[in-house]
């Protein structure tokens, strides 16, 4: 497996905090694909399932015992893969259309735990964004438009999911410093700074592999 030199560059994030618009930065800085949820269409049509389907258990860690629990429609017509419709199976199709598209060039990834998938790439690097909940729960509810409140809620009920996903796969804890390369927080240094932060520090890794 050629896995190159190039820039590949995996944001964690909290909700709110703005990790999305950083990585679209730093892939537009570095000239690099940037991947969110398309990572889900890729994954969709090489495992022949629907993408509906990914989408709906998109860094949710459920248990479901049996395809009685399943709506079949979620599966295309052409689906091969009908014997192993499972959770593990299904981060397994997405974990290898990950590891796919960083074998194909400079790339930037948001969450879906391509820090882990790609932990044996050395030209990979990891950060994670947090901020202050007080500017979380504000831009979270600006984006939703809804309460406070809701923000909240919405806050809680998605980053316990995602803590519970990236721990069960990773066996690492999601958010902790030692996961990653390098934390920002934007409420701090704000979105310029955090995209300023991460440029200079690909550069100085990139600097030292030489």
């Amino acid at each position: 497996m050629d896995k190159g030199s190039h820039i590949i560059i995996n944001v964690g994030r909290q909700i709110g905090s703005g990790g999305h618009d950083v990585a679209r930065r730093l892939a537009d800085l570095f000239g690099c694909k940037f991947y969110d949820r398309e990572i889900l269409n890729i994954a969709a049509k090489e495992s022949g399932f629907s993408e509906k389907f990914f989408e709906q258990n998109d860094e949710h860690k459920t248990f479901f015992k049996s395809l009685f629990n399943i709506h079949t429609s979620l599966l295309s017509d052409n689906s091969i893969y009908k014997s192993d419709f499972s959770q593990e199976g299904l981060f397994s199709f997405q974990s290898e259309a990950i590891r796919k598209a960083a074998q194909e060039g400079p790339c930037v990834f948001v969450g879906r735990c391509a820090d882990y998938i790609l932990r044996d790439f050395p030209n990979s690097t990891n950060i994670f964004l947090t901020a202050d909940l007080i500017d979380r729960v504000k831009a979270v509810s600006e984006r939703r438009c809804c309460t406070e409140k809701e923000a909240r809620k919405f806050i809680s009920t998605h980053e316990s999911q995602r803590s519970t996903y990236y721990n069960f796969y990773t066996g690492k804890q999601w958010g902790h410093s030692e996961s990653y390369d390098l934390t920002l927080n934007t409420s701090r240094i704000g979105i310029d700074g955090a995209v300023e932060m991460v440029e200079k520090f690909v550069g100085m890794r990139r600097g030292v592999r030489r």
